[in-house]
């Protein structure tokens, strides 16, 4: 089966290290024959936060608020996906308010998740699916793991996506982005596409790679 690929850029920034990085992974994951929507934060709409607790859960009845229609575009996506990955920068020890925008509206109980009654566990109804998180940052990862914990990916990967049932596959950090020399920047996009590359390959019906791969 054809891959369905879904890539996320989560900075509200056009033209940063970030979309190089997912330019090279998008291309990669096309000449490999994956069939790869994009939604860029940067030029598409920016979801408005909430005003209404009804804007958390998709409608069950025609009775039900509708969603906003960007919003259920993008859900539309991530449901159509067997294969999300996120690109973003790190900004405060976490991930810009745009992407939390876009995680707040589109990941929504009832669509991606549903609440058991009497327990704290989730129906996780993005099963199935895996995920890729691509990350650049100014801090050393040595910070970054012994100060803020790896807050960043550890938020997105699982209490997101675990949380709807996505098994996130690789975690990349291109580190430390601000005294980085050109080569060095174009070895990461090289890298960036050889990702591209591996997910095209990857099967679309079971995850291949049984543990977290973290780099």
């Amino acid at each position: 089966m054809t891959r369905r690929i879904l890539v996320v850029i989560g900075t509200p920034l056009p033209d940063t290290l970030t979309h190089a990085l997912a330019t090279a992974y998008i291309s990669a994951a096309r000449a490999g024959a994956a069939d790869v929507r994009v939604i860029d934060l940067a030029s598409d709409p920016i979801p408005a936060h909430p005003t209404h607790r009804d804007e958390l859960r998709a409608p069950r009845t025609e009775a039900d608020r509708p969603l906003d229609p960007d919003v259920a575009r993008y859900l539309d996506d991530v449901q159509w996906a067997d294969h999300l990955v996120f690109f973003h920068p790190q900004w405060w020890g976490t991930y810009p308010a745009a992407l939390k925008a876009f995680i707040d509206r589109v990941f929504l109980s009832n669509a991606t998740f549903r609440y058991r009654e009497k327990s704290a566990l989730s129906e996780r109804l993005l099963a199935g699916r895996t995920a890729r998180i691509v990350m650049t940052m100014d801090s050393p990862r040595a910070w970054n793991r012994l100060v803020y914990r790896n807050a960043a990916e550890t938020s997105l990967s699982r209490a997101t996506l675990a949380y709807c049932g996505v098994k996130t596959v690789g975690i990349t950090r291109f580190a430390p982005v601000r005294f980085s020399a050109q080569p060095t920047r174009e070895g990461w996009i090289a890298r960036a596409g050889a990702h591209g590359a591996t997910d095209a390959a990857a099967s679309s019906t079971r995850v291949r790679e049984r543990d977290l791969v973290s780099s």
